[in-house]
């Protein structure tokens, strides 16, 4: 077997079951969309199709990455997310030094998952066949999948409330349709249900139609979002006048040490707001046409977007209270309250565009590729994606996000679990195997294969996720105990820290490196 770097050549490959050949010679497997994959001579079908194989071509830029990270952050969750941090009682300038250090933490982070699926060409379950094993690549998969399936629903649901609201304020004939006791079913009203199946649908339209349409779509979201704010930011000015800006939404409740835990709260307030895109992050950095320019559109994306759109959010929410005589911390109900039909109908439709583009790019890719890696031939990249859209109706995510306790957990459990991921994912590539992989071998079940380990499975990586993500749940599980209820608040850092350390233990007790041959002299190993 032999294999080459990046990028990859086309070549005469085998069918695989239910293909056929259309244009430009593009294989398309049965019910898929073209995946611009390679798949080469000797790639196990049970592994491979076109859109888990390494691409032929890389062409996403530096802005097309800054575009993916303004659609993850420009939305109502983001919108909130940044105004909560000024609203802990600190100074602003307190806030500003923890925003900071949150945002570079998670532009590190991304840097490093970016680098081997955008070396390799191929996304996030993918890689980690080489970390968990060719066949064990399902459990982290798995795990992301679920989990994105929650936040999809979660965020079309929100989405389709802010619709709610505007249609309201427009159609006040409509109140009795969205009372839940008059018009409800499974505790949704008939206008919630109206709305949320119309977004629905909208967001499996854009998936549907493949992936260049949603990199064109995100393209045009992030900064859509940056006129109307800053409209919006511009208008309130007016009627307020400067004087009435300030960066404190509450009182200044904690100075000196005493502000010490707040700002690590607010640090990990923010990290854990990323750590699911963060994941899986190579799901997109793969069509990086080079590392470089990743690395850029992180940097334009995550510290300079997100401070920026940080202070956008702090000076229009502190706005509110002179121009509406109250603090008004949600986009669209701030939009809601201007005498005007026409900014009212377009801001809200632009912070609903905005949160289906980050729900496609956090919460619909994600669980695409992840399903279609349990079984490439019978599930592809859009059975994976519509398999993820039907679940997230099943849930009843209306009844998940209108119960706090339960989005307590769920906030916390989501960093329990994927904190060892993302830790196995770091140590093994960086620290293990020394950024070396054989693309090949990633896609093939035989027993000499690199990432086969003890039957398609790598004992360490699995031990390593189970400890990391059952220790971490402790204080997520039993909040009454002493310091129990701050330690949850950082659940995907002692997944992470615990799912890392445990894997640099136990893989010379497996020998992972002697198995997956790293460092070896063979003319098939890549350095990525």
């Amino acid at each position: 077997m032999s294999d080459t770097a990046l990028p990859y050549q086309e070549h005469p490959r085998p069918l695989p079951p239910g293909a056929s050949t259309g244009h430009d010679d593009l294989v398309e497997a049965a019910g898929a969309p073209v995946g611009g994959g390679l798949v080469k001579p000797g790639y196990d079908p049970r592994l491979t199709n076109e859109d888990l194989a390494p691409l032929k071509k890389q062409t996403w830029g530096s802005y097309n990455i800054f575009a993916f990270w303004m659609s993850d952050v420009h939305s109502v969750g983001g919108y909130v997310t940044a105004g909560s941090l000024f609203a802990l009682g600190l100074s602003s300038w307190q806030v500003l030094v923890a925003l900071l250090i949150g945002i570079s933490v998670v532009y590190l982070f991304c840097n490093w998952v970016a680098k081997p699926s955008q070396r390799a060409g191929v996304p996030y379950p993918v890689i980690c066949r080489a970390s968990f094993g060719v066949l064990g690549a399902n459990v982290p998969a798995i795990i992301r999948g679920l989990i994105a399936v929650a936040w999809y629903g979660i965020q079309t649901y929100l989405a389709s409330a802010a619709l709610d609201v505007v249609l309201l304020k427009l159609f006040p004939g409509l109140l009795p349709y969205a009372q839940v006791e008059q018009y409800g079913f499974a505790g949704l009203p008939l206008l919630g249900w109206g709305t949320f199946a119309l977004l629905w649908v909208l967001q499996a339209a854009v998936f549907w139609t493949g992936m260049e349409t949603i990199r064109r779509f995100i393209d045009f979201c992030g900064p859509a979002v940056y006129v109307v704010m800053f409209v919006l930011a511009g208008y309130l000015l007016v009627k307020a006048g400067w004087g009435a800006v300030d960066l404190n939404l509450g009182e200044v409740e904690h100075t000196g040490l005493d502000s010490i835990p707040v700002m690590l709260g607010a640090i990990a307030l923010v990290v854990s707001y990323f750590s699911g895109p963060m994941l899986n992050f190579g799901d997109f950095s793969r069509y990086g046409k080079d590392f470089a320019a990743v690395k850029r559109g992180n940097l334009l994306g995550l510290p300079l977007n997100f401070l920026v759109f940080s202070i956008l959010v702090v000076v229009t929410a502190s706005l509110t209270v002179p121009v509406f005589g109250e603090l008004i911390t949600d986009p669209v109900a701030t939009v809601a309250r201007i005498d005007s039909t026409f900014a009212i109908v377009l801001g809200a439709l632009t912070f609903t565009t905005a949160t289906i583009g980050i729900n496609i790019v956090a919460n619909f890719i994600s669980p695409a590729f992840d399903f279609s890696n349990v079984n490439p031939q019978r599930i592809s990249w859009r059975a994976g994606g519509m398999i993820a859209a039907v679940g997230s109706v099943l849930i009843t995510p209306w009844n998940l996000y209108n119960n706090p306790e339960v989005i307590h957990y769920t906030l916390e459990t989501l960093g329990a679990f994927i904190g060892p991921l993302f830790g196995v994912l770091i140590a093994d590539y960086y620290l293990v195997r020394k950024q070396e992989v054989v693309v090949d071998d990633l896609f093939t079940l035989k027993p000499t294969g690199r990432y086969h380990y003890r039957r398609g499975y790598n004992p360490a990586a699995i031990a390593a996720t189970v400890v990391g993500a059952v220790v971490a749940m402790v204080p997520v599980l039993w909040q009454s105990g002493p310091g129990m209820a701050t330690a949850s608040q950082y659940s995907w850092f002692i997944g992470m820290l615990l799912g890392l350390g445990t894997y640099l233990l136990a893989a010379p007790a497996f020998r992972v490196a002697e198995q997956s041959r790293v460092g070896a002299a063979e003319p098939e190993v890549v350095e990525v």
